[in-house]
């Protein structure tokens, strides 16, 4: 059984890691690998690298990113990944298509396997992010699939009310959770190594991506997110690069050069590699930003996130995950009560509500026993 995976951003291919590795290794299933979007551009360090260094062939490069910080480039970008998609998909004619998530990158994916007739099985479906576009594509990808695998049973109950039937949509909990159980992490000297950055205080981990629905302008919240920063002196910053959406790059030169101005205390990254990335959570005092790490993965770590603006609304969130408004008084009292951890009762751990990590399995079950059909029915709510 052929078994495509697409992956456009550093974060997906994360969540995707031993997934990809499971199918690799399964006598039975034959990896092909679709590498696209931030992971070919040099301007986001071109991640595609590491997904060799980690041992994966790249079966087609799909190039869609065009030099662009607008709505229109985006429009144009999934214009060009139909085109390339069509052809690599073509050549390869896999079986079936993992995608997950809800990137423009992966509905471009998406809608051109539909039209070859590639199902689709489509992981963390259901979710809801009110201040992004990517709500909808979510959606959208979940009608153009034909497997499901959410991450609590509420989203697999939304998926349902989306017309998929019951039997084609399970619960396999956040795919990245696997790494709890599976990975080895870096301590926070190795990770000062791998930095050339001494972390020798206390840090947070910040990733602040643009709002693409909301009324929510990136630089002038990013801006506030440094300010309110400043006002932690005693505390390290490490700062990741935005995604690819537009008004993305606009927010690179603010952490450029507020990492400039702060040299001993502020490290500036495109992308840490998903090991590195998991243990620099691990270690942090708080992650903060607007990435929906912050609410999936981060709790089961045990560390708070302090969640700035409308990004992520809507999503379940264990209690750790402290929401606030992208000003500086805002995110300032939401970094003092995360560092104060005033959320939690004494002796209690964070409960995550996206599994426990072993969703990985249940995937690689759920694409042996596929038996697909073109024309599926729409499953009416009683």
């Amino acid at each position: 059984m052929k078994v495509a995976v697409f992956t456009g951003t550093r974060a997906e291919y994360g969540l995707l890691y031993w997934l990809l590795k499971d199918i690799q290794d399964d006598p039975e299933l034959v990896l092909q690998l679709l590498v696209s979007g931030m992971h070919l551009s040099p301007e986001f360090g071109e991640t595609y690298q590491q997904i060799e260094q980690d041992g994966f062939f790249i079966d087609e490069k799909i190039e869609i990113l065009l030099s662009s910080d607008s709505a229109v480039g985006t429009a144009k970008s999934m214009g060009l990944g139909v085109l390339g998609f069509a052809d690599a998909l073509n050549r390869l004619k896999p079986d079936v298509l993992v995608i997950l998530g809800d990137r423009f990158e992966a509905l471009a994916a998406a809608q051109t396997a539909m039209i070859l007739r590639v199902p689709i099985l489509h992981l963390h479906g259901g979710e809801i992010t009110e201040g992004a576009y990517d709500d909808a594509i979510r959606h959208a990808i979940s009608k153009l699939s034909y497997l499901h695998g959410t991450s609590t049973e509420e989203y697999r109950q939304r998926v349902i009310q989306l017309g998929e039937q019951p039997e084609r949509v399970k619960n396999v909990g956040a795919i990245g959770l696997d790494h709890l159980k599976r990975a080895e992490f870096m301590d926070v000297a190795e990770i000062a190594r791998s930095l050339d950055f001494p972390l020798n205080q206390p840090y947070f981990l910040v990733t602040y991506h643009p709002v693409t629905l909301a009324d929510e302008k990136p630089e002038q919240s990013f801006n506030a997110l440094l300010d309110a920063l400043d006002e932690f002196k005693d505390h390290q910053v490490i700062i990741t690069y935005p995604n690819a959406d537009d008004g993305g790059r606009r927010i690179i030169p603010l952490l450029e050069q507020y990492a400039k101005s702060n040299p001993q205390r502020v490290c500036a990254i495109p992308s840490l590699g998903q090991k590195r990335y998991l243990s620099t959570v691990k270690n942090a005092a708080v992650v903060i930003g607007n990435s929906s790490s912050g609410i999936i993965e981060v709790p089961s770590f045990n560390v708070p996130t302090v969640n700035v603006g409308v990004r992520q609304q809507g999503r379940l969130a264990a209690k750790s995950v402290l929401n606030c408004d992208p000003n500086k008084q805002s995110i300032m009292e939401s970094i003092k009560s995360a560092i104060k951890r005033e959320y939690k009762t004494s002796n209690e751990h964070i409960q995550n509500p996206y599994g426990a990590g072993n969703a990985s399995g249940q995937v690689i079950a759920m694409l042996k026993n596929m038996q697909f059909e073109p024309s599926k029915s729409f499953y009416d709510l009683k």
